[in-house]
């Protein structure tokens, strides 16, 4: 039987006063005569962020959540062109050992997502340069806490660029001048606009990087909405990976707003993706993308625990019975 576990993103909606993503912007930062000062507010900031996560998994602990995806919000301006001279990987090594130490010590798998403007397949150099530059930075922030980089940043395949064909090519024949520290590093999702399912396995297949399927994106762009003919191939692409299986889920929040995410989990649409691909492996690592964080997880799995055929063997991990 297949183990199906649990997770949300980035914050909660319980724990009260624990933001991971406060921020500081450039303007305010520059309005700060005394440069040194306004590096020591970042990195205030910044070790504010890194205790709010680690508060969080510790209230992950306690629910037995052990799949969680980190804010890449972390570190405010860390990546910006005038803040080269700032070695904040250095400011905040404690902490981000403190952070990492637990979650190993837990077994909890955390990832990230950088944001939408990182696009490795972009016709314009300094934005590719740009999409390293943030990418170098998740790597950095997981090899400091002393996590395995290896499959932790889910990204698209970016742009169309007004040739989907020949941005899709793009993508292959830049992925040769990303770093390979970062490309083992790299996961792909299908998106919900330009990229489906099909070119996303066709890019995974070649590369060698995992897919990870996301069914609400799968219903809003797709070119076969049999995605279960496909599902062999996804979990090929995770053959010689260290972790298990990934997929998204969320709802739309209405059929006006398809594409929007629900506040929480339309259980029947989840469970039709639970029966379709159960004893197909191991285990899968269901990462709920919700409006309601961690509430929407407790729903779900409140819903789920009142079916007599599913098994609850913790509070986030479940099987089918037979």
């Amino acid at each position: 039987m297949t183990l199906f576990r649990l997770g949300y993103v980035a914050m909660s909606v319980h724990v009260q006063n624990a933001s991971p993503s406060q921020t500081m912007t450039y303007s305010r930062f520059q309005k700060l005569q005394d440069r040194e000062a306004a590096i020591a507010k970042l990195e205030r900031i910044s070790k504010s962020n890194i205790n709010n996560t680690l508060r969080l998994l510790k209230h992950n602990k306690a629910l037995d959540i052990e799949f969680f995806r980190l804010s890449s919000k972390l570190v405010p301006l860390a990546t910006h062109e005038d803040l080269k001279d700032w070695d904040y990987i250095h400011a905040l090594k404690n902490e981000l050992r403190e952070l990492g130490s637990y979650a190993k010590s837990e077994n909890m798998r955390i990832d990230f997502h950088p944001d939408h403007f990182v696009v490795i397949n972009s016709p314009k150099e300094d934005k590719f340069k740009a999409s390293i530059n943030v990418l170098k930075y998740h790597y950095k922030l997981l090899h400091s806490m002393g996590i395995d980089p290896t499959h932790r940043c889910v990204l698209h395949l970016g742009g169309s660029y007004d040739d989907k064909a020949k941005s899709l090519e793009r993508f292959i024949e830049n992925w040769g001048s990303v770093p390979r520290g970062i490309q083992k590093m790299i996961m792909i999702e299908n998106d919900d606009t330009i990229y489906t399912m099909d070119d996303c396995l066709y890019v995974c297949e070649k590369l060698g990087i995992p897919f990870i399927f996301d069914l609400h994106h799968h219903m809003a762009n797709h070119e076969d909405s049999n995605w279960l003919k496909n599902w062999d191939r996804v979990l090929n692409t995770w053959e010689h990976s260290p972790l298990p299986v990934k997929m998204h889920i969320s709802s739309p929040k209405s059929e006006a707003e398809f594409k929007s995410h629900a506040d929480y989990i339309d259980p029947e649409m989840f469970l039709n993706f639970v029966k379709s691909v159960n004893q197909s492996t191991d285990q899968i690592d269901c990462m709920i993308e919700a409006k309601k964080k961690d509430d929407a997880l407790f729903i779900l799995r409140k819903t789920l625990g009142e079916q007599s055929n599913i098994e609850f063997n913790t509070e986030a991990t479940f099987q089918l019975k037979d």
